[in-house]
C-alpha cells in the first residue's frame, strides 16, 4: 500500500467538501482511531457515507435528526469487512476528533490522521479490519514519519467526550 499526493492507492475513494486545510500540511505526527455505526449498533449500511459527506437523510432513521446537520469528516473508514475508503486527502484536515489534544498539543485535527472503524465499544472488531489497519499504518507511517509511535483513541485525545474505540481494541498490537 501506498500514499500519493495525500491518498491512499487502490483504495475506495468517495470524495467530501466537509474537510480544511491543515495550518501545516507537513505537520503529520498522529493517527486517531475511533469507531462508527449508524444506526448505533448496525453494521454494513451506507450511512456512513453518507454522514461524512452531509447527504444523511435526518428522517431515514430517529437517530439522524441529530446527527445529520454535523459537519463530520473522517480521513479513512473501515468496515468490517476490511475494506478502506477514504474521504479526505492526508493533506488536509478532517473533522473526526473535535476539541482534543495530544501529548500538550491542542486541536488533534490540525496535525493527526483520523482512521474510523466500523464497530462500537462493546463488540471486537474482526481480523479483517485489524489487516487492513495494519496495511494503513504501515503506509502511514512510511509516508508521514512524524506519527511513527504515535497512535492514540479518541477517548484518549478527548477523554471526557469519547470512549472510542472501547475496551475491545487490540491497544498491544499498536503499541
Amino acid at each position: 500500500m501506498e500514499i500519493k499526493a495525500g491518498f491512499l492507492q487502490g483504495v475506495r475513494c468517495v470524495p467530501t467538501k466537509i474537510f480544511g486545510k491543515r495550518p501545516s500540511p507537513l505537520d503529520i505526527s498522529l493517527i486517531v482511531i475511533h469507531n462508527i455505526t449508524l444506526p448505533p449498533a448496525l453494521f454494513n449500511t451506507p450511512y456512513v457515507d453518507e454522514l461524512f459527506t452531509m447527504t444523511l437523510d435526518p428522517n431515514e432513521h430517529p437517530y439522524f435528526k441529530a446527527i445529520a446537520h454535523l459537519e463530520l469528516s473522517t480521513h479513512l473508514f473501515i468496515n468490517r469487512q476490511g475494506r478502506i475508503t477514504q474521504y479526505v486527502s492526508f493533506l488536509d484536515r478532517a473533522y473526526h476528533a473535535g476539541r482534543s489534544s495530544y501529548q500538550g498539543r491542542v486541536e488533534c485535527n490540525d496535525f493527526g490522521i483520523g482512521i474510523e472503524l466500523e464497530g462500537t465499544d462493546y463488540c471486537p472488531y474482526t481480523k479483517e479490519q485489524y489487516q487492513s489497519l495494519d496495511e494503513c499504518i504501515k503506509a502511514i507511517n512510511k509516508a508521514y514519519p512524524d506519527t511513527v509511535g504515535h497512535i492514540a483513541g479518541h477517548n484518549e485525545v478527548a477523554p471526557l467526550r469519547k470512549s472510542d474505540p472501547g475496551a475491545f481494541f487490540d491497544w498491544q498490537r499498536y503499541r
